[in-house]
């Protein structure tokens, strides 16, 4: 992983990166390492420090956070880079405590920072590590009702030495041998002693609560073109689904039918449906194009204005809004 200092490099005095690790973490919330990797890598060599990202455009972080998905993260980085960059010196603080004052960070991304960067003593408690102290312990109460009682095993388990590196092994246990399915009990170092595994159930751990059915919601989405190319493009409020990002004009989306609602009469040509799942919904948007549309039309009123082709970049749109782009070529 491009953020991890081996341990080896740690006795020879060369620590993580504090921005390093924070930017993974944040990164890595609901999202897999291998997705997160080539983020990770044009981030910090666009924005090579915290202080670079604190001065940049939201729009520009934005635009390159497309298509890594819960776009709120992206605005809690930028929110955080700039409390540590004007009230910290560009420093971030060494303690679990002062972490979790930062905008955007919360218990786990906290303990993860303190221990992997500073080797503070923290419990770093992430999906993997979870699913650790649910088999070695043989917690059978469901998640995450649970939640609480794994912590405070994982406490106990946590050293007050190498926290970091500790931190780091728990994870890539339950990331590489402790898995979810098949775990691969026979290599694991902590097979001996691991209750689930004596007990014969170690896969059926841990038990989660069944989660409600998805529901699915509706709407449009309206794609216009000038004759000279130029797309119509609104930036969606800060606060919501999406914020702050760019997309096409459209309907609220509601589990009952859409109301139509072009941003302007044209000549409207219903494509077809692109389908895309959010974290509590399905989403189906019906796509509808008009082309060559009045180059006259003044559309401050909707928060959206055209954009030249050549300035127009489909990998700046979230992956839902790039599905309906998609689909109009």
């Amino acid at each position: 992983m491009p953020w991890r200092v081996a341990p080896s490099d740690g006795k020879n005095g060369h620590r993580p990166d504090p921005y390093h690790i924070w930017m993974s973490e944040v990164m890595l919330q609901q999202t897999t390492v291998a997705a997160v990797k080539d983020y990770f890598r044009k981030f910090v060599t666009r924005w090579a420090t915290i202080d670079d990202l604190a001065a940049a455009q939201d729009a520009d972080v934005m635009g390159a956070w497309a298509g890594l998905g819960y776009y709120a993260r992206a605005r809690n980085l930028l929110k955080c880079a700039r409390v540590v960059s004007q009230d910290f010196g560009g420093v971030f603080p060494d303690t679990y405590e002062a972490l979790l004052k930062l905008p955007g960070i919360g218990p786990y991304t906290a303990a993860a920072v303190a221990s992997i960067a500073f080797d503070r003593r923290a419990v770093v408690l992430d999906g993997n590590v979870e699913r650790v102290m649910a088999r070695y312990y043989r917690v059978l109460d469901p998640l995450p009702a649970s939640k609480e009682a794994l912590r405070g095993l994982a406490d106990g388990l946590t050293p007050d030495q190498r926290c970091g590196d500790y931190a780091q092994a728990v994870m890539d246990l339950g990331a590489t041998i402790c898995t979810p399915r098949s775990p691969a009990c026979g290599i694991c170092p902590w097979m001996a002693d691991c209750a689930a595994r004596l007990a014969g159930d170690a896969a059926s751990l841990p038990r989660k609560t069944p989660k409600a059915a998805k529901p699915i919601r509706l709407g449009v989405a309206y794609v216009a073109q000038r004759s000279d190319g130029a797309v119509l493009l609104e930036r969606r409020p800060d606060k919501g689904l999406l914020g702050g990002m760019l997309g096409w004009p459209g309907s609220v989306w509601t589990e009952a039918p859409p109301v139509a609602a072009p941003p302007f009469a044209a000549d409207w040509q219903t494509l077809g449906e692109v389908r895309h799942t959010f974290t509590h919904f399905h989403l189906r948007l019906q796509v509808c194009l008009a082309k060559d549309v009045d180059t006259r039309l003044d559309l401050a009123a909707h928060n959206a204005e055209f954009t030249p082709r050549a300035a127009f970049s489909p990998g700046d749109l979230p992956t839902v809004m790039r599905k309906v782009w998609d689909l109009c070529q």
